[in-house]
């Protein structure tokens, strides 16, 4: 007879048998970020083994243990659309009262470049909120069909785990392997992977018993052997043979009757969808159209009847096991039964299924995502109705989910003809589009291509700035500049569009030293703009202006030029890359003017700003110059740790300083091979810069190298070989003085004194009077102008030149028997040395002064690499506001830092003081607090 009637019903979940070892690992690791302890873990598997049931069961365990659950899950169809599964995990759906997650759609909708990256950095911020406010876990299912932007959040996730209160559990299949798959593994780690394997023969049997009602029998338990372990076969099995009348009971045992069973998973799930009424069929297939989960108001919409009149077919679906709820959505049971019901239509008709589909949505008032959703599977068959809403939703698309936008503009191209007008504006915006994926060789060809056709004033002015840009990325400045200049010749061109090609060629003529070009550019697009104020064509100008004036030494002018950028910009949301680059330069400039706090104020906003449009290349750029600053200014730890920042951004120039800066450090303090390894890396960049460009700290890292060596020819040849640049050379300028008079070369001393003393604004500026001074007392062998410099390095907060004129005064006076005076000046170089941790100069000077009989300071260094003595000035404040519980978040707005910054130090921290959490850290805090008031 048939049991269908004594089972719990086939929609309902069976219990998880056979994973009691897996669930029971979860649970500790729920237990651990319940106490405040984070990790990251991956459940692989084929496909039906129990991932998702094993993290439903794990999900229900963190609920009860009092912990936030957030669950997200990647889909077939949604892979195209970033950050889905965790928009979804998180309730990021529609504007919200809690501002992070406002902020979260605010930046994932915004037109512009970048959006995916800035919603990213907004997600960063609402977790590390979650993780104020209570431990959580957050559980992405499906991660082989998640997004790249998914992917690389997990990834960041999961490297940060250690600072928040976060257990995040991924489950994947294993093949195939992707590579931002197989990173996240990697980062992970083998401790933390969980592989399910095919249930034993036992677990099989009690998963049997449940779903079968009773105890099976042998043939039974035969034909669920042929599920080779697999969960989802054996309850797809048997529920066919139960539709199918297939299972008798006598007693307590439950058999099969001898009819046919399926053969394959496929088989058994299509039997169950075979015993759906039509009309219920029909409606899972087109809900199949909407992905793993849909609201019945989008089916609704897509099958074109009301809510009230799916009831039926929905409860019956439900009944079936074929759906199930999640929470205000429904879902399918199992992806494979999706997969059933998507493949049985025929290719075409679900083309223009999904074709009406998003007709359908886009009429009821859909987002552009759920229309575009539906478009990509019906790419061959895009209609006249799909390629006019792509026209309008294009600009939209390529903020959020440029891939898509590229994908749909490529193909509605495809079905127009040349010289269409349609076409030309496709083009564009396809160029568009492939400019901001980076794909910059294709954007500069259908963008050239393009430009014949555009009979519209604006679209050719756009496309030919579009493709100017892409000409400087390239290397192709001149030919950039001879087509502006062409472009130029157009007549009905307004003169807004005269004024953006003006401004465009003034920055080029400026990127490549044409300084008279440039700044006649930049006025003549100042004079286009006129009373009409123009901020974008302004700021251009303007900037190509700052960087004529910089060139030519005018710091203060290029200052001067940089606050009118920000000021022109600021506050526009449409031109917010302007004002990053507009600060960044107001920054460099600033510190190039020892204006050091306000330096550091510009470029951290520049990175705050970076953060919240998710610009990490500008961000990068900032942390470049940062390093720089702090370099300079004797903060080496900080300049290390926004060196570490810019990895994988930023372009070849900017990063052979990051990695001068990092080696230059490691050789002041001893460590040769880590200087050699980041020297090594600059290699690969240096090789890429503009022939005649130069990167002085790299060259500085490198003669330091040669120096400890001891070939200090070859040091003072690379010093001497990189030209007459100011902003390159003016920082060892001195340093290559000490190496020619040290070789006896007293002509090469006396042109680079020379070279000093040419420096512009030398007189007004404190670190230039310092190097002047620095450099003719070295030369003319006079203390007292090397005491000079040394208070003029103090002004300027430059710490290891001034200990370097330090200890050339103390060497001159000893020479002269002065040996009081030499001491003292001794002394103090050497406390420099020793605040820096320059533990090679304070070893070279020592030996230098032993024959003087100076040998009492000999501070040896004894950084400790752990414990609270460890920590840098930095990271000691960032403990402190987290063991106060401020989130990265906070602890950034707090300190005036990036998040990210934040979150080097907090990882720092714990290393140095050797602990798991931020709970660990905030008790350890109160215990050495408790201890320092007793």
């Amino acid at each position: 007879m048939n049991i269908g009637s004594t089972k719990r019903g086939a929609g309902a979940e069976p219990r998880l048998v056979g994973r009691a070892a897996e669930l029971s690992r979860l649970a500790d690791w729920v237990a651990e970020v319940a106490a405040g302890r984070g990790r990251a873990v991956l459940v692989e598997g084929e496909p039906g083994i129990g991932k998702s049931a094993l993290l439903r069961a794990v999900a229900g365990v963190a609920a009860d243990a009092g912990t936030a659950v957030f669950q997200g899950s990647g889909e077939e169809l949604g892979q195209a659309f970033p950050l889905r599964p965790l928009l979804d995990a998180f309730r990021v759906r529609e504007l919200s009262a809690d501002p992070y997650r406002r902020d979260v759609l605010t930046a994932l909708r915004a037109q512009q470049a970048g959006a995916a990256a800035a919603a990213a950095e907004a997600l960063l911020d609402l977790v590390d909120q979650v993780c104020t406010q209570s431990p959580a876990v957050l559980v992405v299912d499906d991660l082989h069909w998640a997004d790249a932007a998914t992917v690389s959040m997990c990834h960041r996730l999961a490297q940060s785990t250690v600072q928040r209160p976060l257990l995040l559990i991924g489950a994947m299949r294993p093949l195939p392997r992707r590579d931002d798959l197989k990173a996240l593994r990697a980062e992970v780690g083998r401790a933390q992977l969980l592989s399910l394997e095919p249930l034993p023969q036992a677990a099989v049997r009690d998963l049997v018993t449940d779903l079968a009602g009773g105890r099976p029998g042998p043939s039974l338990l035969r034909l669920a052997a042929d599920a080779a372990g697999n969960p989802l076969y054996v309850t797809e099995l048997v529920g066919a043979l139960d539709r199918g009348d297939g299972l008798v009971r006598a007693g307590r045992t439950v058999e099969v009757t001898g009819g046919p069973a399926p053969a394959t998973l496929t088989a058994a799930i299509n039997d169950r969808l075979r015993f759906l009424p039509e009309p219920t069929r029909h409606v899972l297939q087109a809900a199949a159209l909407l992905g793993g989960e849909f609201t019945g108001d989008d089916l609704a919409v897509v099958i074109g009847r009301r809510p009230a009149a799916l009831a039926q077919q929905l409860a019956e679906a439900r009944t079936a096991g074929v759906l199930v709820d999640a929470g205000p959505r429904m879902a399918f049971r199992h992806p494979l039964i999706r997969a059933a019901l998507y493949d049985d239509l025929p290719p075409s008709v679900r083309a223009a299924w999904h074709r009406d589909a998003a007709r359908a949505l886009h009429q009821a008032g859909a987002s552009v995502e759920r229309v575009a959703r539906q478009l990509l599977p019906a790419l061959p068959t895009l209609d006249d109705w799909a390629i006019g809403w792509l026209l309008d939703a294009s600009p939209a698309l390529l903020g959020e989910s440029t891939p898509v936008a590229v994908d749909l503009l490529e193909a509605a191209r495809a079905r127009t003809r040349p010289g269409d007008s349609v076409r030309v504006v496709l083009s564009a915006k396809l160029a568009e589009g492939l400019f901001r994926l980076g794909r910059i060789e294709q954007a500069a060809q259908l963008a050239g291509a393009t430009l014949p056709d555009a009979d519209d004033a604006a679209l050719f002015t756009a496309t030919q700035v579009l493709l100017a840009r892409c000409r400087v990325l390239s290397g192709d400045v001149n030919i950039s500049l001879a087509e502006l200049k062409a472009a130029l010749a157009r007549p009905d061109l307004t003169p807004r569009h005269r004024g953006l090609l003006r401004a465009r060629s003034a920055r080029d003529y400026a990127f490549v030293g044409q300084i008279e070009a440039a700044e006649q550019a930049a006025r003549e697009a100042l004079g286009w703009v006129g009373d009409r104020g123009d901020a974008e064509i302004t700021a251009q100008a303007l900037l190509a202006l700052a960087i004529c004036r910089s060139t030519v030494g005018d710091d203060r002018g290029a200052l001067e030029l940089s606050n009118r950028v920000v000021a022109a910009v600021d506050g526009n949301p449409d031109l917010v890359d302007l004002l990053l680059v507009g600060l960044a330069n107001q920054g460099i400039q600033l510190m190039v003017l020892d204006r050091v706090e306000e330096a550091e104020a510009a470029l951290r906003r520049v990175q705050s700003l970076s953060d919240r449009t998710g610009n990490h290349t500008r961000h990068a750029h900032a942390a470049v110059w940062l390093a720089v600053l702090m370099f300079e200014t004797g903060r080496w730890d900080d300049a290390l740790t926004e060196s570490a920042l810019t990895a994988g951004f930023t372009g070849p120039y900017e990063r052979c300083h990051a990695e001068g800066v990092t080696a230059l450090i490691a050789l002041h303090r001893g460590d040769v091979a880590t200087a050699r390894r980041h020297l090594s890396a600059a290699d690969s960049y240096a090789g890429q810069l503009p022939q005649g460009t130069i990167a002085g700290y790299l060259c500085s890292a490198r003669a330091c190298d040669r120096e400890h060596s001891e070939a200090l020819g070859d040091a003072l040849a690379i010093m001497r070989g990189v030209g007459y640049d100011i902003q390159e050379t003016e920082g060892y300028l001195a340093d290559a003085v000490r190496l020619a008079i040290t070789l006896g070369d007293r002509a090469a001393a006396a042109e680079l004194t020379a070279r000093a003393e040419g420096l512009p604004s030398r007189a007004d500026i404190p670190h230039r009077q310092a190097a002047v001074l620095h450099c003719r007392g070295l030369l003319d062998a006079m203390p007292d102008l090397l005491l000079q410099a040394a208070d003029r390095y103090s002004a300027a907060h430059r710490s290891l030149p001034r200990a370097q004129a330090l200890e050339a005064a103390a060497a001159l006076l000893a020479e002269r028997g002065e040996m009081a005076a030499a001491r003292q000046q001794y002394l103090a170089a050497m406390d420099g040395y020793a605040a820096l941790g320059a533990a090679w100069d304070l070893t070279r000077a020592q030996a230098r002064f032993r024959p003087y009989g100076l040998r009492q300071p000999a501070k040896r260094l004894k950084r400790p690499t752990t414990g609270w003595a460890a920590l840098t000035p930095a990271e000691a404040k960032v403990a402190e506001l987290v063991a106060a519980g401020l989130s990265n978040p906070g602890i950034a707005k707090e300190l005036g830092i990036a998040r990210a910054t934040v979150a080097y130090h907090v990882g720092n921290v714990l290393a140095k003081l050797q602990l798991r959490s931020r709970v660990d850290l905030a008790l350890a805090a109160a215990a050495r607090h408790q201890q320092e008031e007793q």
